[in-house]
This record gives C-alpha cells, structure tokens and sequence, in this order.
C-alpha cells in the first residue's frame, strides 16, 4: 500500500481523501446523519446562487473565511445543523477549503471526504477495496501550511492503514485549542465559530460511513453515502 500525505491537490493521485477537520467534511456527515438526500458540492460561489435560482426550494450552505455567505441558510457549522431534519432535501455546499479540495483534485482516480469523525470508516471503506495507492490531501491556503487539525486527521488514517495506530490522539485533539482550534474558544468569535463545533468536529469516528465524490448524467459532482 502506497499512502502518501499531500497539501497540493495537483498531486493527490489514487484514491485521494479530501481532509477537512474544521469543518466542512464534519458538516457534510451530519447533513447526510440528518436526512438531506443530495449534497452538491461546489468551488464557486455565484454557481451556489444560480442553483438557488434555479431551485427557491434547495439548501444553501457554507461560508468565505470562515463566515457565512450572503443569502446562506446555514454557515458552515456543524452545530447550526446537527439537530435539524433535512429529510428529502438537497444542499449545495461551497467552502474556502474543503469543496475547493474536491474541485482541484483533478489526478485522483477517485475522491472521498475526510474528517475525524468517520476515520475509521474511511480505513474500513480502503481495506475492504483493496485500494492500493492513497492520497491524504491536508488543504492550506496559498503561502500558508497545511491546518494542524487536517495534519493530525491524516497521520491518524495513515497509522491505522499501516497498523499503527496513534496512542496519544485525544492529547493532539486537545492541543488543537491552543493552535489552528483556538478560534472556537475566543469570545468575541462565537456567532461563527461557535466552541460546540469543536468538540463536535472532534468527536472521533462518530458515523459508520464514507462519503464519495461521484458524477451524475451531465457530469455534475455530488456526495455519495457509503455504509461499511
């Protein structure tokens, strides 16, 4: 098995795990956990509006920087949603990272999500395929490196696919509210980066299942759910 960690998309090749931690692969877990039937993910903001358009009935969801965008229903927090029912619904999903991720990663054969909460899943989803050539893709923005949280996600899927699972997890996730998580526990930050997302995004292997990029009819991507 050939698992490599990488930060620039252009190099993720295989079977590539798109990770973000904080938020926007926690979020997509949840929403499909709550019933939403379709989450299209997307890197261009005016293609979220012109889907809204198109649709008054569809969801839109995600943020720029962190803060919701305009005309949103939901930013991208994983407690604004966690407790509402989507049932039937379909959500367009456009973040600064994470759906840029999955745009950008143009040489992967084929592309998952990835975040801590459905780890173990993801290994699971890998071993059972036999896949054999692995990209961990740890996002950034330009000139920055890679986020702590997206690092420590993917050392924690690599050490479980070789057998060698980390033995101090919970203590990086904690050392996580002094760096890249400290935004969650700064006062004047809560309406959007309320602290339960946090230890919600941090909950570890809470769901069951995978969540893949596929491609419909007119070549639209879209997020599948696969139980394993």
């Amino acid at each position: 098995m050939n698992i490599k960690i990488v930060s620039d998309a252009n190099k993720a090749t295989g079977l590539t795990v798109v990770i973000d931690v904080f938020r926007a692969f926690t979020v997509e877990p949840y929403l499909i956990n709550n019933g939403v039937k379709k989450i299209i993910p997307v890197g261009d903001i005016q293609v979220a509006y012109d889907y809204k358009n198109k649709d008054n009935n569809i969801i839109l969801i995600g943020e720029r920087n962190g803060i919701i965008l305009p005309g949103f229903d939901y930013g991208n927090s994983p407690s604004q949603i966690e407790n509402i029912d989507f049932s039937g619904e379909t959500a367009i999903h456009t973040t600064s990272c994470g759906t840029q991720g999955i745009v950008k990663s143009i040489n992967a054969k084929q592309i998952i999500t990835g975040s801590l909460v459905n780890a173990k899943a993801i290994v699971r989803y890998i071993i059972k395929n036999k896949i054999e050539e692995i990209s961990l893709l740890t996002l950034c923005r330009v000139g920055k490196k890679p986020f702590d949280e997206d690092i420590l996600c993917a050392n924690y899927i690599k050490s479980l696919l070789e057998n060698n699972p980390l033995n101090n997890l919970e203590e990086q996730i904690n050392q996580l509210k002094n760096t890249t998580g400290s935004k969650f526990f700064d006062k004047s930050k809560q309406k959007d980066f309320p602290e339960r997302d946090f230890y919600l995004c941090t909950e570890i292997n809470k769901f069951d299942f995978i969540l893949k990029v596929e491609k419909d009819e007119e070549g639209k991507r879209y997020i599948k759910k696969i139980d394993v």
